[in-house]
């Protein structure tokens, strides 16, 4: 207490502004992996290192406490590979200008793309013709744009035309940017690397979807060629079997949110899902 009471009392201003920088940056960084799967790797890291510290501290073990102690030092190298997506996904950000100065897709395109996008994965949901159609936000997709350049407007018919099974360009995603433009067709995306699926006999397009939304803050909407069900992808998590209102749904909540909704759009998603859920829906909806 006595030594807390020092501290204080020799407090100078820029101690004072030092603190505030850290916790500043460590605020910071929250928000680069908060709704990812880091912060679920992150979470458990914390609690296995202080779980160890204590068992240590209790029963006096000095190999552990040594090992503790001296495995800072591979952990901060280990750090940067594990979280080598988001670190990625932080310096293109600051690279286009932080977090404050993003270029986004306006409003009113925004609507008008989802409304396409609703309208084209309706339909081809009924005619169960596969497709993966990926909206692009903050992060770049430079890197995965290396499909059949478009440069077109979004609409329902070219997306149903790209994604005709007979086609040249069907076999593939389409990549709508952040101009909000169909960039690219026929992309061929990473797939993903998690063993935790939520369906072990799932398709390539979805574990694309998967594998995309793991690397990027990007939304994959996805349909099935086999059972024509709908599903999105974001931030290494999928919705499936969804319909058009609930596919309109997720795609208001997730496709350019303001700054105020980026924070914890999973719980914002599960509300307004359950609200939609409780709402009739129209007959014959594809689930």
């Amino acid at each position: 207490m006595e030594q807390l009471l020092w501290t204080i009392r020799t407090l100078q201003p820029t101690d004072v502004l030092d603190i505030l920088i850290v916790a500043l940056l460590f605020f910071a960084a929250s928000f680069l992996i908060r709704g990812t799967q880091a912060v679920t790797l992150l979470r458990g890291m914390v609690m296995l290192i202080i779980g160890l510290i204590v068992i240590a501290g209790l029963l006096q073990l000095r190999a552990l406490t040594w090992l503790l102690t001296n495995g800072l030092t591979v952990l901060a190298v280990a750090i940067p590979v594990i979280f080598q997506p988001e670190l990625r996904r932080a310096l293109e950000q600051i690279g286009r200008g932080g977090m404050l100065f993003r270029k986004q897709t306006p409003t009113d395109i925004r609507e008008a793309i989802i409304n396409e996008v609703v309208k084209a994965s309706e339909k081809l949901s009924e005619r169960r013709h596969g497709a993966l159609i990926v909206l692009q936000k903050n992060s770049s997709l430079e890197n995965f744009k290396n499909g059949i350049p478009i440069d077109s407007a979004v609409r329902a018919e070219l997306l149903l035309t790209i994604f005709w099974p007979k086609t040249e360009l069907h076999d593939g995603a389409v990549i709508i940017d952040d101009e909000g433009r169909v960039a690219s067709a026929a992309a061929v995306l990473p797939l993903t690397a998690s063993r935790n699926l939520p369906n072990p006999k799932m398709g390539t397009r979805h574990r694309a979807a998967l594998g995309i939304s793991e690397e990027s803050d990007a939304i994959c909407v996805v349909v099935s060629e086999e059972t024509g069900r709908i599903a999105v992808a974001h931030a290494g998590r999928m919705v499936p079997r969804l319909d058009s209102e609930r596919l309109r749904t997720i795609l208001t909540a997730l496709y350019g949110p303001s700054p105020q909704e980026r924070v914890g759009w999973w719980a914002r998603l599960r509300d307004r899902l359950q609200t939609t859920s409780r709402v009739p829906r129209k007959s014959g909806s594809q689930v």
